[in-house]
């Protein structure tokens, strides 16, 4: 049987359901806390089964990773973990190593960062991969080996799902998030562009600086591009996911038993 590795993005999977039944008024904490974390379980046994997967992780978020050390506004406003969910996360983790799930949690690098890593070796060596997660930082990595499953949506997102709702090809995405910014996770993009002139821009140039000095575009919109340059290489690093991570561990490690 050929290896299939499913890839959940821990954190992203345990928070939305988290949403949903901390409005569960007539639970307690505690209650909330063994109704979630068993929601979370039966979601990845239903995931092994939908899979077929020969081997499996989930892996969390660590402390603070490089991306808050090269731009210090990274994600500066998004609201913070709920307490309750934060001291609660080490039964979501032995629930989910319950269904034989590998758990893995780095020192300091994103979940997004490694589970990229992961992608990239299994497509490199021609084994199938499913990506859990809404986390639409995984769209570019998408190819013949890598798919990105929805689980709330109940869909496999692909080139088609990405043009239509970005307005982009897939190859485009990392520019256009770079030009237009990001919101939710506070990456600035280049000051004044939104995002009808970040799609002209990826979709009528091969690059940035190739529109940056063409003479016929808009010269308020060139104006833009020279003058915020700088932030323009800052979010695309941003925006762009790691699939160099050094892991410390190997593919057999993650079989399923």
């Amino acid at each position: 049987m050929k290896p299939h590795l499913l890839l959940i993005d821990a954190l992203n999977l345990i928070r939305r359901i988290y949403a949903v039944d901390a409005n569960q008024k007539h639970y307690s904490d505690e209650q909330m806390i063994q109704t979630c974390s068993a929601r979370v379980a039966h979601a990845c046994k239903k995931l092994l089964n939908a899979s077929n997967a020969t081997h499996a992780i989930a892996v969390f978020d660590g402390d603070k990773s490089w991306r808050y050390h090269f731009y210090k506004d990274y994600k500066h406003s998004r609201a913070p973990m709920p307490q309750i969910l934060k001291d609660a996360l080490s039964h979501f983790k032995a629930a989910i190593e319950e269904t034989g799930i590998v758990v893995f949690e780095p020192i300091n690098d994103e979940a997004d960062d490694i589970i990229a890593t992961l992608a990239y070796k299994a497509a490199s060596n021609q084994i199938s991969n499913i990506v859990v997660s809404t986390d639409k930082g995984f769209l570019p990595h998408i190819g013949p080996y890598i798919t990105v499953y929805d689980y709330f949506k109940k869909v496999y997102l692909d080139e088609t799902s990405i043009k239509e709702r970005f307005g982009v090809e897939k190859h485009k995405l990392v520019d256009f998030w770079a030009l237009a910014g990001d919101k939710t996770n506070d990456i600035p993009g280049v000051k004044g562009i939104g995002t009808k002139s970040a799609q002209q821009i990826v979709n009528n140039y091969n690059s940035i600086e190739q529109a940056a000095e063409d003479e016929s575009l808009s010269p308020s919109i060139k104006a833009k591009l020279i003058a915020s340059m700088d932030m323009y290489v800052i979010s695309k690093h941003l925006v762009s996911l790691r699939t160099d991570i050094n892991l410390g561990f190997s593919l057999k490690q993650l079989r399923l038993n």
